[in-house]
Parts: C-alpha cells; sequence; structure tokens
C-alpha cells in the first residue's frame, strides 16, 4: 500500500464537548528492494549468415516490482560471451549484429546479459541468452496473385484495408517483407510486416496495378495484385435485385463462387452482350447463415433495366445459377413481418459508402459499401 489518508478529531472535556478534526496523509516511500525480472528467465534466438551489420536479433523485456524511481530505465550490460565484440545491446534492450556472421566460423553463442536498475542502491538480474547462426536462405518467397474489386459511391471512397497478401517461405526463419514502388503511394500503401493493402481516400474510377514485392532479404519475388475501383450511381440503387443465398459465408462467396455466379447471372439477365452487370454489395443477413447479394444491370444504351425484368430472367434461369450456389429467395420488394400485402409496400434502399465491409482471401478481395433495406405498410 503506497499511502494511507487518516482523519484525526481532538475532543475536549469541556460541557458540552468542543471537537476539531485534520487530515493526516501518510505516504509509504518505496525501497529498492525488487531486482528487475527477465521474461523468459533466458532467451534462445537465432541469425542468418550474411545479414547486414545491426541486424535486430532479440528484444529484451525487463520489469520491476519497485515504484518507477526504482525501476526503469535500465542499463544493460553484456557480461561475458562477447569478447570478440560480435553483438551490441542498445539501452531499450535491442540486442544487434556488430559483425557479418557465417555458419562456418561459429553456430553458436551463449551471451551472459545483465540488466541493472535505476534505484539506489542499484538492484541487478542477469539472464543468458544463446544465439544460434544459420545459414542464409536458399529458398524464395513464393506469394500468391490478388485480385481486389472495389465498390464505392461517387467520389466518396473513404480508404481503409482493402485485401492482405498471401506469402510463404520454405526457409522456417525467414521473416518476410513487403514493398510498394514508391511513385504508387500516394494512393495505396502496403503494411511492410503482414502484407495488408491499404487504399488512400478518394480513389477514382478503374483499374490500378499494383508494383508490390515481397522479401525475404536475400530473395525479391514480385506479386501481381491489381485493384478494380468501381463507382456506384445513384440511379442504380433504384433498379436493384436482391438475391438471397443459403449457408454461404462472405468470405466462401467470394473466394469459391463469386466468379462463376456472376458469370452465370451474366448468361441469365443480360439482353446484350453489351449490357453490364454491376454487383453493388454483399451482405450476411443477420442472426441467420444467409448471404444477400445486390446487383443491377445497366443497358449498353447507359439506363437500367427494371426489377421487374430481372426478376423474371432469374426465375427462368434459376435451375441453372442453382448448379452453382443454393439460392433462398430473390427479392425486389421485402415485406416479411409486416401486417400488408406486396402491393402496399414500399422499400427504399439505402447505401452507407463510410461503413466499408472487407471479404478477402488468398486470392481475391472484395470491398463494399454496407446497404440498408428500409420497409413500410402503406395500408
Amino acid at each position: 500500500i503506497s499511502g494511507y489518508s487518516l482523519v484525526v478529531q481532538a475532543r475536549d472535556s469541556g460541557t458540552p464537548p468542543l471537537s476539531s478534526s485534520v487530515t493526516v496523509n501518510v505516504d509509504v516511500s518505496d525501497v529498492n528492494d525488487n531486482s528487475p525480472v527477465f521474461t523468459p528467465a533466458n532467451y534462445t534466438a537465432v541469425i542468418q549468415e550474411n545479414k547486414p551489420v545491426g541486424t535486430s536479433i532479440l528484444q529484451l523485456v525487463v520489469t520491476d516490482k519497485d515504484s518507477f524511481h526504482n525501476g526503469p530505465p535500465f542499463t544493460f550490460t553484456i557480461l561475458t560471451g562477447n569478447e570478440e565484440e560480435e553483438f551490441t545491446l542498445d539501452p531499450h534492450g535491442v540486442l544487434r549484429s556488430a559483425v557479418i556472421f557465417k555458419h562456418m566460423v561459429s553456430t553458436e553463442y551463449v551471451l551472459c546479459v545483465q540488466a541493472k536498475d535505476s534505484g539506489k542502491p542499484q538492484q541487478v538480474s542477469h539472464t543468458y541468452v544463446q544465439v544460434r547462426v544459420i545459414e542464409e536462405s536458399i529458398h524464395k518467397p513464393t506469394a500468391i496473385p490478388l485480385e481486389i474489386f472495389i465498390v464505392t459511391m461517387e467520389d466518396d471512397f473513404p480508404g481503409g484495408v482493402i485485401g492482405k497478401i498471401h506469402a510463404t517461405d520454405q526457409d522456417v526463419y525467414d521473416v518476410l517483407t513487403y514493398t510498394l514502388k514508391s511513385e504508387q503511394k500516394s494512393l495505396f500503401k502496403v503494411n511492410s510486416h503482414d502484407g495488408k493493402i491499404i487504399a488512400l481516400g478518394g480513389l477514382d474510377n478503374g483499374k490500378y496495378v499494383l508494383n508490390v514485392s515481397v522479401s525475404d532479404g536475400r530473395f525479391q519475388v514480385p506479386i501481381d495484385v491489381v485493384v478494380h475501383v468501381e463507382q456506384l450511381l445513384q440511379e442504380m440503387l433504384q433498379n436493384t435485385v436482391t438475391i438471397r443465398f443459403e449457408n454461404v459465408s462472405p468470405e466462401d462467396f467470394v473466394g469459391l463462387h463469386m466468379h462463376g455466379f456472376r458469370r452465370t447471372l451474366r448468361n441469365a439477365v443480360l439482353s446484350q452482350k453489351q449490357d453490364s452487370l454491376h454487383i453493388i454489395s454483399i451482405q450476411p443477413v443477420a442472426g441467420s447463415s444467409q448471404l444477400d447479394m445486390l446487383f443491377a444491370v445497366q443497358m449498353h444504351s447507359g439506363g437500367f433495366y427494371k426489377p421487374a425484368y430481372l426478376i423474371q430472367k432469374l426465375t427462368n434461369a434459376r435451375r441453372h445459377l442453382e448448379n452453382v450456389i443454393r439460392i433462398s429467395a430473390v427479392l425486389e420488394k421485402n415485406c416479411s413481418g409486416l401486417d400488408c400485402q406486396e402491393q402496399h409496400c414500399e422499400q427504399s434502399l439505402s447505401i452507407d459508402s463510410h461503413s466499408l465491409m472487407t471479404y478477402s482471401t488468398a486470392r481475391i478481395s472484395f470491398v463494399c459499401p454496407r446497404f440498408y433495406r428500409n420497409v413500410r405498410c402503406m395500408c
């Protein structure tokens, strides 16, 4: 307990007795009686041969149960095992290489490291660090090409994570890093550690080919990343049809079914090859395993087919569509739960362009706005 707050009262012996109170604060000062503690107690680490001088090998983690003025900052010292000065240890506890290691010269080093706290008198503790030198990378990284589809309202894309590059390396200890060509950084970013791709706000309609590469420190491999951006028109929302699928997650639909279903759907509803099919959004149905896909079809002349026409086309082709994925329902209106007949329902659709949903798999990513279907009874 670091302190106590007492209320002390003095009362005299008169009639009537009179009294007065005072608050007494007692601070318990800390004595530096706890040594720093390494977590874990001892360390093992590896470094590949031929890594450049200054390569980070290990981060030491130290805690102290004493108060802050008797704990950090800690002073780190390598006591033994570094007679040839192959290692350096910075004030933050990061162990780095001071030479270029060769596997043929030595395969293992054992260092005794001391941590000293800032108290008076200072307390110390020790840990042992075993560093193994392994052969340099012999396998190139492998990465899966990624295609990203972004659907957004006109000039209203807020930006965010749009996908993730999946890369592997057969060398167990290789650490992969991702880079993006500098001239593309005004529109996109790539997290160097985990391969997440971030799009900045205000993307224009069109196709972007990103120059991304993954490196294991020795080999650098290019990755094909293509981003398609489609901007929605307000008129699309007035001519949408929803297909509801049964027992499918958004990720499974995107990764396994979307390409095939899009192709089958085009054959079913397009009257001319020049017509355009627009998948506006996909969204799980709350409280179920169903999935809604919102789409519209634009005529070559520029207008949009009416929902009733599209539904008639879907009804005729439903058997072919279900060869790809099971359909639960085709919705133009959604009056479930309302005590009125279909013709007395009025439906409106709204898009929240600032609430984006990203469904990402290893090969394909689909980014779309959240939508809301509002239905009211007119009877």
